[in-house]
């Protein structure tokens, strides 16, 4: 029986004062842990590491472009970035396999157990199928358990429950997702839902694939069955719930210009003043250089961490825990 981690680390403000604590040393060693598990994947695997940028244009954002926080550099606009996933993918016709380590900075205005305004993200993209994407997700995540499991022996980790996390991970559809549920179409899966889930199949790592194309960023493939679905998958754990978003990627340059103008995204740019011209240097990769099918995911490093611990506040999962209220 493992001891739970005490309540106190869902603290912000004066953070300083757990630093002694051995539950706190704990935490973050965690967190390193699984880190070290991840770079050895990528090793193992031959993916070679990017340093990516901080500072972007609308091309380090996700879907929702209104959680961007904007900079001025040097008079044009600028943002924090979100995600590496368009830079990674620009470097696959050379370089193949690519992976980063690097913050995602998301201008959330809920302070709660599950946001926080930076964070940080790991993320690969690579030359390959959909199939291959979700057995690279399963072995780096198990590469990260191994990896605690390994070097630590904590009174605040239960090992036994680490242990049953093997590959394959199971599986189900959004479709069937929303019918468990007596959803609509469209139904945006929500935390409790995603938690409900995994407890039915057996308090285990679980994907949700094939969501609709609408709910998603522009670039994810169509599914040749259904073209109103895409070739994406999210992984969901108990405790951390969605951990990983990740796709397939479109790679024919009209098709990616196409969804790009109907998109979601880039309406909300443009209503910000920005335009298409921010996606311009990443359109033309596609256009000048020759691409292959593709795909790639993000994986958010303390949800991961959320469930190797077992806590359900995702302040509890890191040492300088930023949200709305705390700026260090």
């Amino acid at each position: 029986m493992t001891d739970r981690l005490p309540d106190v680390l869902k603290n912000t403000k004066d953070r300083y004062r757990l630093f002694g604590s051995p539950a706190f040393r704990a935490m973050v060693y965690v967190e390193g842990l699984l880190l070290k598990g991840a770079r050895k994947y990528f090793d193992d695997m031959e993916f070679k590491e990017i340093v990516v940028p901080h500072i972007t244009k609308a091309t380090g954002a996700c879907e929702n472009i209104d959680t961007l926080f904007g900079v001025d550099y040097f008079g044009e606009a600028g943002y924090l970035s979100q995600t590496a996933q368009l830079y990674l993918e620009s470097l696959i016709p050379w370089m193949n396999k690519v992976w980063c380590i690097s913050p995602s900075f998301r201008a959330e205005p809920k302070v709660d157990n599950r946001h926080l305004t930076e964070f940080t993200l790991v993320e690969l993209e690579f030359a390959g199928t959909f199939e291959e994407l979700l057995e690279h997700i399963e072995g780096i995540t198990t590469s990260m358990i191994e990896s605690v499991l390994k070097k630590m022996t904590s009174r605040w980790l239960d090992r036994n429950r680490l242990r049953r996390i093997t590959p394959p991970f199971q599986r189900i559809t959004y479709e069937e997702t929303i019918e468990a549920f007596d959803r609509e179409f469209g139904h945006d899966i929500t935390r409790e839902e995603e938690q409900l889930l995994v407890k039915k199949f057996g308090d285990l790592p679980l994907f949700i694939t094939h969501y609709p194309k609408s709910m998603k960023f522009f670039n994810m493939i169509e599914n040749r069955e259904n073209p109103e679905l895409v070739d994406s998958a999210d992984l969901v754990l108990p405790f951390g719930g969605e951990a990983v978003g990740a796709a397939s990627r479109e790679y024919r340059p009209d098709r990616l210009y196409k969804r790009l103008t109907e998109s979601q995204m880039l309406k909300q740019l443009e209503a910000r003043g920005g335009s298409i011209e921010d996606f311009d240097w990443y359109i033309n990769v596609y256009r000048k250089y020759a691409t292959a099918p593709h795909a790639g995911c993000g994986i958010g490093l303390n949800r991961v961490t959320q469930f190797v611990l077992g806590v359900d506040d995702i302040r509890m999962c890191t040492a300088y825990p930023l949200n709305k209220e705390t700026l260090l």
